[in-house]
Order: structure tokens, then C-alpha cells, then sequence
């Protein structure tokens, strides 16, 4: 293996782009995770709650399983950002387009707030909040660090 295949495969900290936005993203998600439980009591663990108890910042509506979602991909995140540039790159790429994903659905499926297929308590503030995190996560997974893959795959063959 040759030393700039080594560097590549494990990029320092700084000089990744996907690492940081990982990082960064995966404390975050892992703070609201936390913070959401203070403002889910009382209310089902899934479905809709009410509607205003369950507010977090007043506008992002929120009940426990959507707490241990936020947990999971925080979780996920922080890992693959202090792992190495090629598992932040594929993290990000897809939780940004399961989030992408979510974002699109989520004006459908959760149209009705009281539906059944609410189950993770979604609003539109959610829905918007969700695209803007796709947008970040896949502009950085498929833009940055392109370097990396490149040095990995010419060190492979």
C-alpha cells in the first residue's frame, strides 16, 4: 500500500469536508435526540402528540421514537466522522438522501397531522428542516473528497 493511498483512506480531521459536516451534524442530531425527551412527556411514544407541548425551539414538533431516530443518526454520524473521509462520505450521502427522501414524502404522508402514518410526528417546519439537511449532507457526501476516492480505487487496481 502506498503512503498516499494511506493518507487518503484515513484524511486528518481538518482536511476532510465530510468528516466535519459528520461530526458536526451527528452532535447536533445527538443533542436534539437528548434535548427532545424533555419536551416528549405525556405524549405517545409514537403518533402525533398534541401539537404544542411537544414543540422543540416552538416549531419542530417532535414525540419519543422521533428522539431515538434523531439518537440513531447522530449516533451513525459522529462515528463515521471520527472513522476516516470514506465512511463520513457514504454516511453523509445516505442519510442525506434518506433524509432527501423523507423531506418529499413527509408533505404527503403527513398532510393529515393526526394520520396513522404519522408515526414519527412530523410538521412542516420537519419537512423543510429535512430538506435543508439532505441538501448540506449530499451536496458535501457526492462533492467532497473526491481526491480520496480516487487515490483509493488507482491504489486498488
Amino acid at each position: 500500500m502506498s503512503t498516499t493511498a494511506g493518507t487518503a483512506r484515513g484524511t486528518r480531521f481538518g482536511a476532510s469536508p465530510n468528516r466535519i459536516v459528520a461530526t458536526v451534524f451527528g452532535v447536533v442530531y445527538l443533542l436534539v435526540g437528548l434535548i427532545g425527551f424533555f419536551w416528549t412527556s405525556g405524549v405517545p411514544f409514537a403518533g402525533p402528540g398534541n401539537g404544542s407541548s411537544n414543540l422543540i425551539l416552538g416549531i419542530f414538533e417532535v414525540n419519543p421514537l422521533h428522539n431515538v431516530a434523531h439518537l440513531l443518526i447522530g449516533i451513525a454520524l459522529v462515528i463515521a466522522g471520527t472513522a476516516n473521509a470514506a465512511a463520513a462520505k457514504s454516511t453523509n450521502t445516505t442519510i442525506g438522501a434518506v433524509y432527501l427522501l423523507l423531506g418529499i414524502v413527509g408533505f404527503f404522508l403527513a398532510a393529515n397531522h393526526d394520520s396513522g402514518l404519522n408515526f414519527l410526528s412530523l410538521n412542516t417546519p420537519d419537512h423543510f428542516l429535512h430538506l435543508a439537511s439532505a441538501v448540506v449532507l449530499l451536496a458535501v457526501g457526492l462533492g467532497a473528497d473526491r481526491r480520496a476516492d480516487t487515490t483509493r480505487t488507482a491504489a486498488a487496481a
